[in-house]
């Protein structure tokens, strides 16, 4: 007997899991906040022996040795990577048991040199389940990328094998549990569905359908930007990470609100983005609250810059706090109310500042106004696939550093859905550039009869 309980992690797009018999479990890849799996655990009524990590995650801060300390378990991590901790070494063939599991190592380096995945065998039955991390994922496979450009196209080469050993040593009933590919940028191309099994990825995986040679070029074509705060990840999880003080932040009043964003220090606006461009303190940034919050602050964000939070409640604020805290980020302070009471005072309306929201349509519609600049704050790979005639280009995380690089006038702020767009437009509001943010899917411009061109 066994059960896999799933813990996700929408907003960065990946998965930890709880496996257990009914009274023995072993949790793989956790995420920082780990009173959830303490929580999954205490509800099945299990007690955690064992930690697997699949890897030294890129992505996010690790919460694997906390929890193994909390739950008294054993942490397991590769032989093969080099830590700061102490840990149950695992290498290719190891076998760990709790009470009725049994999870064998399996060498699947691509992802990174050391990855393992787990199989998992539950009584005299054989496998029934793979834990893949950033191996195998529904139609896809994790990227290669992380480590360096000296090694990517050999760790490419090895995510190959890796994905057509599993295939090879497990038979088709046996489900398929990666950590990545539900969004997260550490999947190399997009991965699709929310289940499956060797049998069907036999069918539908990029690597288990092309001959090496084709896999090698399309995977590496498809590599494109991923967050920067990625770089921070790798060192922060070979220290071994404590669990994360999700404790409010100290309180910041009115005056203290503008000394920390004359000071340059970034305040950031959890609210749903066409609030922030109705009303806004003067110089705060939108970073709507939602599943690509933290990934998106992350990766604009400098990394170590000073950040408060500010929002409509403290509930708010509180899960904004949590999402960073698994990319390693720290509030150093908060504020929760209205505009009025974040403002203060009897002037408070001269801190308050707006600009306009539009859609393609409203763009069409105005196509040809001089002294209009249309910018582009996709990603290099999506602006190489297409983009409108005439736009000027700068990623999203790069608009802080180059904003004077964006021609005079008008700034029409365009991405794919209007979520970047708004951290965009934010920070070129707090620049003191005349904004409007095009709050619209990329689709549309193209049907509105918008000039789309792949030059340039």
């Amino acid at each position: 007997m066994h059960d896999v309980v799933t813990i996700e992690t929408t907003g960065l797009g990946d998965r930890s899991y709880l496996v257990h018999d009914g009274e023995h479990a072993v949790v793989i890849d956790p995420q920082r906040d780990i009173d959830r799996v303490l929580a999954a655990a205490q509800d099945a009524a299990v007690r955690i022996t064992h930690v697997l990590e699949t890897h030294i995650h890129n992505d996010y801060v690790t919460g694997g040795l906390a929890l193994a300390r909390a739950a008294g378990a054993d942490y397991v991590v590769a032989a093969a990577e080099e830590v700061s901790f102490s840990r149950v070494a695992a290498a290719d063939g190891d076998r760990f048991g709790s009470g009725g599991l049994t999870l064998t190592a399996v060498a699947t380096p691509g992802h990174t040199p050391g990855h393992l995945s787990y199989v998992l065998d539950a009584g005299d039955g054989g496998p029934v389940a793979v834990f893949t991390g950033g191996s195998l994922l529904y139609g896809a496979v994790g990227r290669t990328d992380l480590i360096g450009p000296d090694q990517t196209v050999a760790l490419t080469r090895a995510q190959y094998r890796s994905v057509r050993r599993l295939a090879s040593d497990l038979p088709d009933p046996v489900a398929v549990y990666p950590t990545h590919g539900f969004g997260s940028f550490c999947s190399a191309t997009p991965a699709s569905g929310t289940s499956s099994t060797i049998g069907a990825e036999r069918v539908a995986n990029i690597a288990l359908t092309s001959d090496e040679e084709s896999f090698v070029k399309e995977l590496l074509a498809g590599l494109g930007a991923y967050p920067r705060y990625y770089e921070k990840m790798g060192p922060a999880n070979r220290r071994g990470p404590e669990a994360p003080d999700l404790t409010a932040p100290p309180a910041a009043d009115a005056g203290e609100l503008r000394r920390r964003m004359q000071a340059g220090e970034w305040v950031v606006d959890l609210r749903q983005r066409r609030d922030f461009a109705r009303r806004h303190l003067a110089g705060s940034v939108s970073v709507e609250l939602g599943d690509p919050f933290a990934t998106y602050l992350g990766w604009t964000m400098a990394w170590g810059t000073p950040l408060t939070l500010i929002g409509d409640s403290a509930g708010q604020v509180a899960r904004a706090q949590r999402e960073l805290a698994r990319i390693g980020i720290a509030p150093a302070a908060a504020a929760a109310g209205t505009i009025e009471e974040l403002a203060g005072g009897q002037r408070a309306g001269e801190r308050v500042a707006g600009y306009q929201v539009s859609d393609f349509a409203g763009l069409a519609a105005s196509w040809g106004t001089a002294g209009r600049v249309i910018l582009d704050v996709r990603r290099p790979d999506e602006w190489r696939a297409g983009h409108l005639a005439g736009a000027a280009h700068v990623p999203f995380w790069e608009v802080e550093r180059r904003a004077a690089e964006v021609p005079a006038g008008e700034v029409w702020v365009h991405c794919a859905s209007g979520f970047r767009a708004s951290i965009a437009a934010s920070l070129l509001d707090r620049a003191g550039r005349r904004v409007v943010h095009v709050d619209d899917d990329w689709e549309r411009a193209g049907q509105l009869g918008l000039p789309v061109t792949a030059d340039g």
